[in-house]
């Protein structure tokens, strides 16, 4: 049996091909001939997969996660859902609970902040937001929902590569959308086209061109005029760094995206239309917590300021508009911006969900900040949220937020016990 033919074949092109290999591979873990993971509470519920960016497939995704010794594996792709259903069936294979979600962005309408910078290092107006907790019945209804906007959203990435093609006319290289772009991506089955698409294909064009080295180096600091870090420049010139091409596309999207980037409008929902959608499938709505970042744990943003400034007011307005969690990254923020934040949420009676943004190979799934006893809260949720999803796939009134079981059990935290029990069953 040949081992490294079968993790290649984790992400090869047949959906069945994947999970056959997946069920092989776990066979071999479970007699013995690859070791077993070591045991850990770990929990992940924001892993991208190749259905937005990722360099995994869902099936990977699961594998990678279950090598990593998590318990729990969210997916959360950008405007699609499309890997949801590999997703959950490679949780089987790999005897790790799942969870089901979508990422989008929002159009603020009806904010007081609607002029300011939300969470979107971007632009203005639009925030990022996230579904979690989708009963499997309802999956079908989120794709339908998100297609609309995410063509919208192609019709945006058009124009985005016609402005690269201005950037880099020097080069001698053309970029195209439907040859280069759209085969970096899997659109052609529900999936969507970020800028990191664009600026993958771009890497691979200009790795063509310059190689990987000085070379190439010389193009973005002379001709791009792009800033480069010392330890992104030092990765760029060696040519056998591991996972160049997500080295370079890493010092593009930190530098290259303003010069390039169009504001999206019509490929975002209003936020009440997300938060209307989301209850109406018996789904879990939210806002996803950024915080001022002085430096970019993944190497892609600069020091930015986002909402910490207005996060009060900002978190009492989330709460009217419908909104019924907090998602974030223990592993971007201060300990002092976490604290301020968790106690926000529990003041308001939001529901907290934790997750680390994997979409990169240098990413690690797992969250060292949750072993801390400040944190335990975060797994106990995620647990929450896997009975939610358990309960609510059987019968929508049963999910955390749902008309029956609040007018039931009215105090959340006994809810998200209940549910917390739920998700344990059986595991």
């Amino acid at each position: 049996m040949d081992i490294n033919a079968l993790k290649n074949n984790l992400n090869t092109k047949d959906k069945n091909d994947r999970l056959n290999a997946l069920k092989e591979l776990i066979h071999l873990h479970n007699n013995g001939t690859l070791p077993k993971p070591k045991h850990t509470e770990s929990v992940n519920n924001h892993i991208h997969t190749i259905y937005s960016f990722s360099p995994y497939s869902p099936t990977k995704a699961v594998y990678m996660a279950y090598v990593a010794g998590l318990k729990t594996a969210g997916i959360m792709d950008h405007d699609s859902i499309a890997g949801a259903e590999e997703f959950l069936e490679a949780g089987k294979i790999a005897n790790i609970a799942t969870t089901v979600g979508f990422e989008t962005r929002v159009k603020m309408v009806g904010s007081k902040f609607y002029s300011r910078r939300f969470n979107n290092p971007d632009q203005t107006k639009v925030a990022y937001v996230a579904c979690h907790g989708v009963p499997h019945q309802n999956i079908q209804k989120v794709q339908d929902f998100i297609t609309p906007f995410r063509n919208k959203r192609n019709e945006r990435n058009r124009k985005q590569v016609d402005k690269i093609n201005e950037l880099i006319k020097a080069s001698g290289i053309t970029l195209s959308f439907d040859n280069d772009v759209y085969p970096c991506s899997m659109a052609n089955e529900g999936g969507s086209i970020t800028e990191r698409h664009i600026l993958y294909a771009l890497s691979l064009k200009l790795i063509k061109k310059y190689g990987k080295g000085e070379k190439l180096v010389d193009f973005l600091k002379n001709v791009l005029l792009i800033e480069i870090p010392k330890k992104v420049e030092e990765k760029l010139l060696n040519k056998n760094a591991e996972f160049y091409e997500y080295n370079l596309l890493g010092a593009l999207k930190s530098n290259l995206v303003p010069k390039f980037f169009i504001e999206a409008d019509e490929e975002c929902p209003t936020a009440k239309e997300f938060v209307d959608f989301v209850k109406s499938i018996g789904a879990i709505s939210a806002y996803a917590y950024l915080g001022d970042i002085e430096e970019s744990v993944t190497g892609d943003k600069k020091a930015q300021k986002f909402e910490d400034e207005f996060l009060d007011e900002l978190l009492a307005e989330l709460k009217d508009f419908g909104f019924n969690s907090v998602t974030f990254m223990p592993t971007r923020n201060t300990k002092e911006q976490l604290n301020k934040l968790m106690n926000k949420c529990k003041e308001l009676g939001f529901f907290q969900i934790c997750g680390e943004d994997v979409n990169s190979p240098h990413q690690s799934f797992v969250c060292d900040e949750l072993i801390k006893p400040e944190y335990s809260h975060l797994i106990t949720a995620t647990w929450a949220l896997i009975g939610h999803e358990k309960e609510a796939t059987n019968n929508l009134s049963n999910a955390l937020f749902s008309k029956e079981f609040s007018l039931k059990e009215p105090d959340l935290n006994k809810r998200v016990e209940h549910l917390y029990k739920k998700g344990k069953e059986n595991r």
